[in-house]
């Protein structure tokens, strides 16, 4: 759509967008005068554009109007949000630097907006500082410090084994210890979680404190009647117990490190049942509630788990979706299942599982004191979580202790998370948001805000005006649900500070009309990986931000972009190609569980100022505007609704879908206009002569088999015909040859 200049706007063109005439001459008077004050295609103008004329109640046509009107001319990377040097000041980082800027960067300080830039640089060249610094501020606690924060040895066995070096050697803690210690962020009363039951939309926010949390997870507490099971408040007027989740688990009989599986939604009992895994000095096993059985058996066997945590049943909406059921199928170790809210749970289970009932009936009556967390050394395993990678098999990969502070060091900086934030985010803990929002937010002596249902209707919308959120992280396909339903019409959301957004690449149209939902809050773009524990790349509330853009490398990491000979093109030279990090990433992984992890992140790879830098995967532009655009992956991994899914797990099993298929090759291709990517199924049939057939009827089979067999969550947009699959000499599908042909297609031309 072409837009007019801003002083080429009329009133009848505001009118023409179903404005009232008296609505539309009181908005273009107001944008004559700004025009008048600031200029008519200048970051200001817009900056005022957006706090002083646009509202939700507007049409989204008419921001589309202003935005665009105003950036007409503007070339590449317009900011749709400018920080100011009020709000900039309060700022985690703000704060810190307004402190000790000069100690950090030296007489070259500014302020904290004109000096983030340097303080980034600084945090990658002074790390012992950086990291002392940011674990001071978030309060962490160490049984044993470290002798220091990076050791590097330069011994060929260090070298396969710490490429970037060895964090925080020597030191001792444990992780949920720290989630629910007492320190200068909080106090016992302070909420640590928020929530709501879908269907209870009109009814109170739940909420509980630090106290009744430590309590559900190791010390005395209240407890629901037994009908009930999962409580949906804190009610002095309950009958009195114990629900001691991390001594129950020693009744599991399990040696210390054994990992133990969660396979439930993100709700406050799976929480619960997280931090007491880890507490008591286990190691939680993630896997995603939409997970098939096959694909749940595969993470059991890789992790070896001993136990899993599951529920009955998944409510979304007025469905009913079994989960213990796809446990059994899987043929998992002991369950032990959590009923449904509401459920009065009569359900026959195996002979070696539990009701989660019995299980915390175990230490009902116990005497013990509070339980005293399982102090561990740095690189113990916290956490296991799984990446697909090209091999057909997901990547196993482990969390260490250090891991969840990185998560929350880069929510500390990042999406300035602190003290009385609220902190929602859609996610799960099979993938690795579901933990990070658990340390991003505890860690920073924050609420974690959690919505047992769907987050695509008007009920998710209501909680978090209800839960005063003040950080909303989302992916891009939940927005784009948002914005075709208009679910969110009606509701306030003006204490949002920030949004972040992950999983996927941002469409620009739609992050707008999110931006304007909270009256032009910014979006923190935030891209990293499960292996990573966090991000290298992501925006910052000091910096403009521009839309569907990434302002700068995470604080501690640095960038490569490599050009076609496989080398690091100019660090501040614009360019497009695959992107590469320098090995030094605090709470990095260092192992695989199923692969060699050398091989995997760093073999063949291009060696910088003596250091061999680490694989990612993804394709990135450095724009001349020195904003960083992600497009999509480099390999044949793609990204499916915030899921990244090798082509070989896609293609294996549509390979096997039709009779009349010799072979497919699966890619990710993104729309017209940018966005999530679509999952396209190139055919080529054994009939080489018959490109014709009933592609829909195929397509309907591929859904079916991949939603039964992989994810109920994919979906295949379009499927292809071609006469043979274009390979590399040494026989190797050209899936980028085949996602260019698609998007070409998909755009109207012919393969």
């Amino acid at each position: 759509m072409a837009f007019e200049t801003l002083d080429c706007i009329t009133v009848s063109d505001i009118t023409a967008l179903g404005i009232s005439s008296e609505v539309a001459e009181k908005l273009h008077g107001d944008l004559t005068e700004i025009l008048r004050n600031c200029g008519n295609a200048k970051p200001e103008t817009w900056r005022n554009i957006s706090k002083h004329l646009l509202n939700p109640s507007l049409p989204f046509s008419f921001h589309q109007m202003m935005y665009y009107g105003c950036y007409k001319d503007f070339g590449s990377d317009p900011p749709a949000w400018i920080p100011d040097s009020e709000s900039a000041i309060l700022t985690n980082v703000g704060q810190l630097l307004e402190r000790r800027g000069k100690e950090f960067i030296g007489s070259r300080y500014e302020d904290p907006i004109s000096s983030f830039s340097d303080f980034q640089k600084f945090s990658v060249s002074n790390p012992e500082v950086y990291w002392t610094t940011v674990l001071d501020e978030m309060n962490i606690s160490f049984s044993v410090p470290p002798s220091c924060i990076l050791r590097e040895d330069s011994s060929e066995e260090s070298r396969l084994s710490y490429p970037g070096g060895q964090w925080l050697p020597e030191a001792c803690l444990n992780s949920a210890g720290n989630c629910l210690s007492l320190n200068g962020k909080r106090s016992l009363d302070d909420a640590m979680v928020i929530w709501r039951d879908e269907g209870d939309d009109d009814l109170p926010i739940h909420c509980m404190t630090l106290k009744e949390l430590r309590a559900e997870v190791s010390v005395e507490t209240i407890m629901v009647p037994e009908t009930v099971m999962v409580p949906k408040t804190i009610s002095k007027n309950l009958d009195n117990g114990r629900r001691l989740v991390a001594y129950a688990l020693e009744t599991l009989g399990l040696a210390k490190g054994s990992a133990v599986a969660i396979d439930m939604p993100m709700n406050v009992t799976s929480v619960v049942i997280y931090l007491a895994i880890v507490l008591a000095g286990y190691v939680v096993v993630s896997i995603a509630d939409s997970f098939a059985p096959g694909e749940i058996s595969t993470r059991l066997k890789v992790s070896k788990a001993k136990a899993i945590f599951t529920q009955d049943f998944i409510l979304r909406g007025d469905k009913s979706i079994p989960l213990y059921s796809r446990v059994v199928d899987a043929q998992s170790p002991t369950a032990i299942v959590v009923p449904t809210r509401g459920s009065n749970f009569r359900m026959k289970l195996r002979d070696c599982d539990i009701s989660w009932h019995d299980f915390v009936e175990r230490v009902k009556n116990s005497k013990k004191d509070d339980f005293t967390a399982i102090e561990q050394p740095i690189e113990a395993f916290t956490n296991i979580l799984f990446s697909s990678g090209t091999t057909g098999e997901p990547k196993a990969i482990p969390w260490t202790h250090a891991t969840p502070l990185k998560a929350a060091a880069d929510a500390w900086c990042h999406m300035d998370i602190r003290k009385g934030d609220v902190v929602a985010w859609p996610t799960n803990l099979g993938w690795m948001m579901g933990p990070w929002l658990v340390y991003a937010s505890l860690l920073n002596g924050a609420s974690m805000a959690l919505y047992n249902g769907s987050p695509l209707g008007s009920g998710f919308a209501k909680f978090v005006q209800d839960a005063k959120v003040t950080m909303l992280g989302v992916v891009p396909s939940i927005v784009r649900a948002w914005k075709n339903t208009d679910c969110t019409a009606g509701y306030d959301w003006s204490a949002i500070r920030c949004f972040s957004s992950s999983g996927e690449a941002s469409n620009l149209d739609e992050y707008l009309w999110l931006m304007g939902r909270a009256h032009y809050k910014p979006v923190i773009e935030y891209c990293g990986g499960t292996e990573i524990g966090g991000g290298f790349v992501s925006g910052s509330l000091l910096q403009a931000q521009s839309l569907a853009a990434f302002s700068t490398p995470a604080m501690g990491c640095t960038l490569f972009i490599l050009g076609s000979d496989g080398n690091p093109i100019p660090q501040n030279a614009p360019g497009i190609g695959e992107l590469a990090l320098a090995p030094a990433i605090f709470g990095s992984s260092n192992t695989l569980l199923n692969a060699d992890h050398y091989d995997v992140y760093f073999k063949r790879m291009p060696v910088w100022n003596g250091k061999v830098l680490r694989r990612h995967g993804d394709e990135f532009e450095h724009t001349s505007g020195g904003y960083y655009r992600a497009h999509g992956r480099a390999d044949d991994t793609m990204n499916l609704g915030g899921i990244k899914i090798s082509s070989i797990e896609i293609e294996r099993i549509c390979n096997g879908v039709d009779d009349t298929v010799l072979e497919t090759a699966a890619v990710g291709v993104p729309p017209l206009g940018g966005g999530p990517e679509q999952l396209v199924i190139v055919v080529v049939f054994k009939n080489s002569n018959n490109l014709t057939p009933n592609l829909d009827q195929l397509k309907m089979s591929f859904n079916s088999s991949l939603q039964k067999k992989l994810n109920p969550l994919f979906r295949v947009s379009s499927v292809v015909p071609i006469s043979s699959l274009p390979r590399t000499a040494s026989n190797k599908v050209m899936r980028r040859v085949l996602r260019q042909k698609s998007a070409e297609l998909i755009q109207g031309a012919k393969l």
